[in-house]
């Protein structure tokens, strides 16, 4: 889609449209289900008030890349202890730590309380201090001592202190289980921590998203923009970029769909959305009859009830591990008739980064009305422009010359008849006579 050369007249044609028709409904009479307890809340208020539903800004994705989403009403809760592990790593910290120093604790005090039990059953608690009496492990003298003990043994710290002697085969016993299930508690736990300590959410961080999103004219096309930018200096490796459209949906049979997510073009035929993101990119999704935005004119986008949440994946170059930072912008974060300001200069020898005006855009001159309907003006506009004055003369010649043709063919018809009807009354004369 491009514009005409003659601008001028062009774009002051181009006004405001009203919203978009709302989509017709079914009269098919289906037996409307039953709704979840948000919708069934939710739907009635905004259809009785929609002001105070516009208001009310519920998003899908906040602007820090968490999911607004809770999960209720869960009964299998067996599932998550089927995958322990990752229920551990995604618990939050206090919690982990709790965890953590429990299970710790737990095994000592179990162990604690099986070297204090074994040594209770032989006796050695009543003979502390004999020289005659070997006991199970020497100077053990009551709970706390065994506890001590059983510390040292998981930790394989060995103070030297306390030891087990050869006259105990059950404390031997005790002795090989606690060091292989201490062994896997280790492996456990500290690779529970090791796996989130080093989770690359972190990572995402320093991956940035403008607070705004644009909507201009770029190269003749109406096109939605964002600013994503890196701020460390390791880089991101095989970066790609996603974008979708949050919005609720009702369809022809009357069905309604609550936050239908739809893809929106970021480059994905061209490899635009497969970054080198070195330094601050503006990710461009052309407005055209696939797009979402295709209707949408300035005045009904501040009366959509949408959201678009972009996605931004690859890896960190530094441990090679995948990191994913999502953002997102709603109706009133999309600034119709604005452009993001240069961030990058060239200094001597090197370019640089403002990060100071990442997020600030400035307006520029941008039709108020959708794209497909600058795409028709165009359209109506470009046409009369392709005509020359000796086309026009030559279809004007072309058409004159059929219409004397078709004359002709008349008058020679009308010739002919005359002729038949001339030699029909001649022969009935000569039939007379």
């Amino acid at each position: 889609m491009t514009f005409p050369s003659d601008s001028t007249g062009f774009w002051a044609q181009i006004l405001p449209k009203g919203p978009m028709e709302q989509d017709v409904e079914s009269p098919i009479t289906v037996r409307q289900p039953r709704l979840p307890k948000q919708a069934r809340e939710d739907i009635p208020k905004q259809l009785q008030d929609p002001e105070r539903a516009k208001r009310k800004i519920q998003r899908y994705v906040r602007k820090d890349g968490k999911c607004n989403v809770h999960h209720g009403n869960v009964r299998e809760t067996y599932r998550y202890f089927t995958d322990i592990f990752t229920t551990l790593v995604d618990l939050k910290w206090r919690f982990n730590l709790f965890i953590f120093v429990l299970v710790y604790t737990v095994t000592w005090l179990f162990f604690g309380f099986m070297w204090w039990l074994i040594a209770y059953m032989r006796g050695d608690l009543e003979h502390i201090g004999e020289s005659d009496w070997t006991p199970c492990v020497n100077n053990l003298e009551g709970f706390v001592s065994a506890f001590l003990f059983s510390i040292e043994t998981e930790t394989t710290i060995g103070y030297g202190y306390r030891v087990i002697t050869d006259k105990c085969p059950e404390g031997i016993v005790l002795l090989l289980v606690q060091s292989v299930l201490g062994s896997i508690v280790n492996a456990f736990m500290v690779g529970c921590m090791f796996v989130k300590i080093s989770q690359p959410k972190k990572r995402a961080e320093t991956l940035v998203f403008s607070t705004n999103a644009v909507i201009s004219v770029r190269d003749g096309r109406l096109c939605l923009m964002f600013r994503v930018g890196d701020l460390r200096n390791s880089h991101i490796v095989e970066a790609s970029i996603r974008a979708k459209l949050i919005k609720s949906k009702q369809t022809k049979e009357g069905e309604f769909i609550p936050l239908n997510q739809t893809d929106m073009n970021v480059g994905y035929d061209t490899g635009d959305d497969r970054l080198f993101l070195v330094s601050p990119l503006i990710i461009c999704h052309e407005i055209n009859q696939h797009s979402p935005f295709w209707e949408i004119n300035k005045a009904s986008l501040n009366k959509e009830e949408l959201e678009i949440v972009v996605i931004l994946e690859g890896m960190v170059e530094a441990t090679g591990m995948t990191c994913q930072a999502r953002s997102s912008y709603v109706a009133s974060e999309i600034k119709w008739g604005y452009r993001f300001t240069p961030v990058l200069t060239l200094e001597d020898g090197f370019y640089e980064v403002d990060y100071n005006s990442f997020h600030e855009i400035y307006e520029t001159n941008t039709p108020s009305c959708s794209a497909r309907e600058l795409a028709e003006m165009s359209a109506r506009a470009r046409l009369p422009l392709t005509w020359s004055v000796a086309s026009r003369l030559s279809q004007q010649g072309l058409l004159d010359s059929r219409d004397e043709e078709q004359e002709k063919e008349k008058s020679g018809e009308g010739q002919e008849q005359a002729e038949r009807n001339g030699d029909i009354a001649n022969m009935e004369n000569e039939s007379k006579v």
